[in-house]
């Protein structure tokens, strides 16, 4: 049995005023092997498409590789922008070494309210995921239970957007189409992205998570 430990603390500027949630970063971030293409830093996956989307909302120019430069930029990117990431998940075990979010096992979650608690500017979390099982959004209902809090919903359409009650605040939540290859056979099942692509043919799944994230970031 693999021990998947996430190898980063959340990264959140004292001025965020969202956060960024999912689960955890492939395996061999938490060993230390990168790949060609690498970041060593939150969602720095080469074959993950978080970076590649921000990169073009907001024309980055960002540095794919595993240096120290390529991480200054994301972080300055996110301390301009006052956003932070506060993945739910902080460890689990799997016996097979892959990213699968289904291959999880004795999950232990992050205390999030706490660091909701602690950057009184949060207002909204941003899933990198919906609520199919051991998403960031099916944890985080979860984890609610455990206080008594639940989510209320705001839109039921993708991305579906809820809120919740909490000190006094309240924080929203949207469940963004996860940026991963894995979900691209969801997007092309998806009436807007198929409306969109009987127009433009060369529209595709990578352009359809561009223009639905920069919505919300």
């Amino acid at each position: 049995m693999f021990k998947h430990k996430h190898p980063y603390a959340p990264f959140i500027p004292e001025s965020a005023t969202k956060l960024i949630v999912g689960t955890l970063p492939p395996p061999r971030f938490s060993v230390g092997e990168f790949k060609p293409g690498d970041v060593n830093f939150s969602y720095g996956s080469i074959d993950g498409q978080l970076w590649p989307i921000l990169n073009t909302i907001f024309d980055l120019n960002l540095k794919f590789e595993t240096t120290e430069e390529a991480i200054l930029q994301r972080k300055h990117f996110l301390n301009s922008r006052h956003i932070g990431i506060c993945d739910i998940v902080e460890s689990a075990e799997r016996e097979k070494i892959d990213a699968s979010d289904l291959g999880m096992q004795n999950i232990v979650l992050r205390d999030l309210l706490k660091y909701i608690k602690a950057h009184p500017k949060v207002h909204t979390l941003l899933f990198t995921g919906g609520n199919s099982k051991n998403g960031p959004e099916y944890f985080f209902r979860r984890y609610l239970k455990t206080y008594k809090l639940a989510l209320k919903v705001e839109c039921d359409e993708v991305p579906r957007i809820h809120s919740f009650e909490f000190n006094g605040r309240r924080i929203k939540t949207v469940s963004l189409t996860a940026p991963s290859g894995a979900a691209n056979r969801a997007v092309g099942g998806m009436t807007q992205y198929k409306h969109i692509k009987q127009t433009n043919s060369k529209f595709n799944t990578f352009d359809f998570r561009v223009m639905q994230y920069r919505q919300f970031f």
